[in-house]
């Protein structure tokens, strides 16, 4: 039988009902030893909302030896000093996206984890929806040939009240703007179907439409390690919002995932398509999305803990992430190609 771990949860703002309704659907699986906020108020305003014992002390959850894993929910700025100090007590950690607001400081979280032999897992949910896993599946059987384009389009929408709350879209809060804030699920997503991006020319700018530090706007062409080629186009300035689209192009088929949902055309004829609803976070209202994808991530680290393997989203997965962001920002500054950092 799989163990019935002991979580600790660390941040209750905006990021924590999706994973709060995960860990009461797989209450069997695991069991909440304490919610943790610094803020008294939203300490008490989880309270209404969910039935989870609260701590007011982070101490309280490293201390505890029964604890053997953390999911952290809190802003990037925080998430190293927070994952140094968790992977000391030698609690595995299931940590919100991004990894860091830089990339020097994403790579020391994931060598102090590395350092520490605790699991790291991320919360990027986009490789679990049913689309992505699916057309996964038809990539492993051979059904789309060898991939010769591979293309991202993310069109969302956020207003300028978005951006005002204090350190939204910050580098010294957030790391960054659309790409690796909102951009990353997609990117990642991309990266997990098609390889590694080797290089990239890339453009980035602050549109009109929001009043913010860092981008709301990046395009770019980009060669893949395998030698497919493609293009990224994300944005927070497309008013209402549109589903993120990922398109691929292969010697045997061609297939798009818009949203959650997939379709492919076959070169012999055959259609495969999946339509399961559900889907959104891409217009003003960032958190109206269903929790199944969440209680993906959370289920997967969790057999990821039993089996002793890493989750299907590690750390060095959302470091290629990381170095792609950088790559296409870099472009965008010295105007030339630039090479992506390998792992």
């Amino acid at each position: 039988m799989a163990t019935r771990h002991r979580i600790g949860v660390i941040g209750l703002g905006m990021a924590v009902t999706p994973h709060a309704r995960s860990l009461l659907d797989l209450a069997e699986r695991v069991e909440v030893a304490g919610a943790y906020a610094r803020s008294a108020a939203r300490r008490e305003s989880f309270a209404r909302r969910f039935p989870f014992p609260l701590i007011d002390q982070l101490d309280t959850i490293l201390a505890d030896a029964s604890v053997d894993c953390v999911m952290i929910l809190t802003p990037p700025d925080t998430h190293l000093e927070l994952v140094r100090r968790c992977a000391a007590a030698g609690k595995h950690i299931l940590l919100e996206k991004p990894l860091e607001v830089t990339t020097a400081r994403a790579e020391q979280l994931v060598a102090a984890c590395r350092e520490a032999g605790v699991t790291l897992g991320l919360v990027l949910q986009h490789r679990f929806r049913p689309a992505a896993v699916q057309f996964a599946a038809l990539q492993r059987e051979g059904q789309i040939g060898t991939l010769l384009a591979a293309s991202a389009s993310i069109r969302l929408w956020r207003p300028q009240s978005y951006y005002d709350e204090p350190g939204r879209g910050t580098l010294a809060r957030d790391g960054g703007g659309v790409l690796i804030t909102q951009g990353i699920h997609t990117l990642d997503l991309l990266q997990s179907l098609a390889g590694p991006v080797a290089e990239v020319t890339g453009y980035a700018t602050t549109s009109p439409v929001h009043r913010m530090e860092t981008e709301d706007l990046a395009c770019a062409a980009v060669r893949f390690a395998s030698g497919a080629m493609g293009t990224i186009e994300a944005t927070t300035a497309a008013f209402p919002g549109f589903p993120e689209r990922i398109e691929l192009i292969g010697t045997r088929a061609t297939a798009a995932l818009t949203g959650v949902d997939l379709h492919v055309q076959h070169q012999d004829g055959r259609v495969t398509e999946l339509r399961p609803g559900g889907g959104g976070g891409t217009g003003a209202d960032p958190m109206a999305f269903p929790h199944d994808y969440h209680r993906s991530v959370l289920a997967d680290f969790l057999d990821a803990l039993d089996e002793g393997r890493e989750p299907a989203a590690s750390g060095t997965d959302a470091l290629r992430v990381h170095y792609l962001v950088d790559a296409l920002l870099e472009s965008s500054r010295s105007g030339r190609p630039c090479p992506v950092k390998a792992i």
